[in-house]
Formats: structure tokens, C-alpha cells, sequence
């Protein structure tokens, strides 16, 4: 089976978060000379396939086998992989299960390695990801099999195949701000404590704001507001309280602490309360890894690109090998459908990114 075969046969299981839609069977048998850890908890599966090389280093790829719901308007089938002028229609065809093809493939294919080789899969990404990547992290840490490098095979690339390796991630601080006031006649605005007035005043200071300076690995994190809310959509009565949402994409320079210092700065003389919630922590590799060394190596050798160390964009599992200390990268095709409507992904990318993970293997 070639590596088209494989992606469009992978591509044809409907594994909506968690379902996995009995794909991780037909993994198991196609990597039958690998050894597997099997862990499934609440509705989520999680495999880790492993094969002992040598006694040399632990090199292991990473993915998830889910997908978002498809949505309407598709213009085939979004489970049944369409081939058309070069590029292949489905559900799921950047994200990710063109990288997932590409590794298997790799994976399965190698002769020469000098340590353990491994697949860590899940079905739990797109969804919460409290039941995957994170829990067989944690049972192989246990057993102390815990991999020296990875290799996330999310989307990656922005203009072009091989523009682009992300080596870290920032992370996420969601908040939600409620302010006080009290309600009354809009008529009589001395008479209530509108909170509205309030907040309009502190909001040109805190909107778009920038709460470090950033660094070589990561852009400043910024306070970004996603929602405001309060009243009750009339004309004549002021709110009693305003509710207020926002989402900071922090370096490793912004933590939890600094913004509740920086909420607090601006609202210490209002009656508020502060929800703080970190829903991925940030994390970067050091750019002289070895992964990250033979990765770009590799990509300039056969696509004849120097890629860009990027640490832009949303949170993926990566970041949980970066939270047991495993230099990881992300590399994988271009990222411009993923989740939209008529996914799709060059035939000729995803051979490519097959035969560079293949390199990336031998020139470990």
C-alpha cells in the first residue's frame, strides 16, 4: 500500500471526536511489527505503538486521528476521499490525517534506526483533551518510556510545503471579568451605579494590550477581549453587572499571576470579581535540539526550503510533550482548510512529507 492509498483509506473512517470509527484496529494490523499500549478512558482512545531498534534515543511521532463534524455544503462526499487536479478532498485531509499517513508509512518502513521508534495516536484532540495525549503521556512516564524527541504532525506550513516548523506554542489564560453596579431608570443615572460607564473608562487602556515584550521564540502576549455583555437589550434601564470575556495567548513571559496583576491595575477601585482558567501552558524547544536540527536539514535537502521556527498560531497536543520536558517539534502540510468546508491537501505535499519523515528517521 503507497502513502495516497494509506491517506485516502485513513481518510475514509468517519472518526468525529472521540470515534474513532474502528480506525485504530486497522492501525494496530498495519503496524503489526510494532508492540502497542492501549488506553481508553471515557469514550477516548489513546495507542502507543513501539519498536525497539537499539538502545540508542527515543524518536516518537504524535497525532490524532478525530476530526470536526464536516458541516454542510460540501461539494463530495467529506468521508470519501475525492481526487481532483492534483489535490484530495475530505474531511480531516490537513487536519491531520495527512501527516498521520505520512508517519505511519515512515514508521513502518524503517530498517535502520539505532533506538525505539514509536506512534503515539489519539482520538480526544479536537474535543477536550483532558482523556488523551495527556493521560498516555502520563502511563508512559510511569513506565518510564517516555520519548527523547517528537514529532507533531499538525499542519504547519503557511505559503508553502516546508515553510514553516513550529517549535513551541503559546499558551491560553482565559478570563472572565464581572463588574458590579446597580441597576436603575436610565432617566435617573445618579440614582444607579451603571457598570457600563465604568468599564468604558479603563477598556482604551486594557483592550489590545500588550503585556510583555515578547522574545526571539515568541511574540508579546496581548489582552484580547472576546466578549462584553450587560442590560437586558432595552433602552430606558441601566444593568446591574457586566460581564466581560477575554483570552490571552501568553509566552513564556506572562503567567497567570501577571493577569490578574494587570486586571487588577485597572479595576482595584470597582466592585469585581476575576475568573482565571490556563487552558495549555506555553512551551518552546531550544533551537539547537537535535530534532529540530535534522528536521530543517531534511526539509532543505528535499523540498530545497529553510523553514521558519515559528511558535505562531493556536495550541495543539504538543504541548503536552513540551510539559514533560520532550523537545518536540510540529511539522506537517499547508495549513489554509483545515476545518472549513471542502478540506483538501496537495497528492504531491503529502508524498513529500512521507519521504522527508522517512529521511528524518534514517539521519537520526
Amino acid at each position: 500500500m503507497d502513502t495516497i492509498s494509506l491517506f485516502k483509506k485513513i481518510l475514509s473512517f468517519e472518526s468525529i471526536t472521540p470515534d474513532d470509527a474502528g480506525a485504530f484496529d486497522f492501525i494496530e494490523e498495519y503496524l503489526s511489527g510494532f508492540e502497542v499500549i492501549k488506553l481508553d478512558i471515557g469514550g477516548v482512545k489513546n495507542r502507543f505503538f513501539y519498536k525497539r531498534f537499539g538502545e540508542g534515543e527515543h524518536l516518537c511521532f504524535a497525532g490524532h486521528i478525530d476530526v470536526v463534524p464536516p458541516g454542510e455544503g460540501w461539494l463530495s462526499d467529506p468521508f470519501v476521499p475525492t481526487e481532483k487536479e492534483g489535490m484530495i478532498y475530505a474531511r480531516g485531509a490537513q487536519d491531520m490525517k495527512s501527516g498521520l499517513s505520512a508517519f505511519l508509512k515512515a514508521c513502518r518502513d524503517a530498517k535502520n534506526f539505532s533506538g525505539t521508534l514509536s506512534v503515539l495516536l489519539t482520538s480526544d484532540e479536537e474535543g477536550d483533551a483532558t482523556n488523551g495525549t495527556v493521560k498516555m503521556l502520563e502511563l508512559l512516564k510511569e513506565r518510564g518510556m517516555l520519548p527523547d524527541y517528537a514529532i507533531v504532525a499538525e499542519p504547519t506550513c503557511e505559503e508553502r510545503f516546508g515553510d514553516t516548523i513550529k517549535i513551541g506554542r503559546r499558551g491560553s489564560i482565559n478570563g472572565v471579568i464581572e463588574k458590579m453596579g446597580v441597576q436603575g431608570h436610565a432617566a435617573y443615572p445618579q440614582k444607579a451605579k451603571n457598570p457600563i460607564h465604568k468599564v468604558a473608562q479603563v477598556l482604551p487602556k486594557m483592550a489590545g494590550a500588550f503585556l510583555d515584550e515578547g522574545d526571539e521564540a515568541f511574540a508579546p502576549s496581548q489582552f484580547v477581549i472576546t466578549d462584553i455583555r450587560a442590560g437586558m437589550e432595552v433602552t430606558n434601564v441601566t444593568p446591574a453587572n457586566l460581564k466581560m470575556m477575554f483570552n490571552v495567548r501568553n509566552s513564556t513571559k506572562t503567567d497567570l499571576e501577571a493577569v490578574k496583576a494587570f486586571v487588577d491595575q485597572h479595576f482595584r477601585d470597582m466592585d469585581y470579581t476575576l475568573t482565571l482558567n490556563q487552558s495549555a501552558k506555553p512551551f518552546v524547544t531550544d533551537r539547537n535540539s537535535k530534532v529540530i536540527e535534522v528536521m530543517s536539514e531534511t526539509i532543505f535537502d528535499l523540498v530545497d526550503i529553510k523553514p521558519e521556527l515559528s511558535t505562531a498560531g493556536g495550541t495543539s497536543d504538543a504541548r503536552f510533550f513540551g510539559e514533560f520536558g520532550v523537545d518536540t517539534v510540529e511539522f506537517g502540510v499547508k495549513n489554509d482548510t483545515i476545518h472549513a468546508i471542502n478540506e483538501r491537501v496537495g497528492v504531491d505535499d503529502v508524498i513529500a512529507l512521507e519521504r522527508i519523515f522517512a529521511q528524518v528517521i534514517e539521519r537520526f
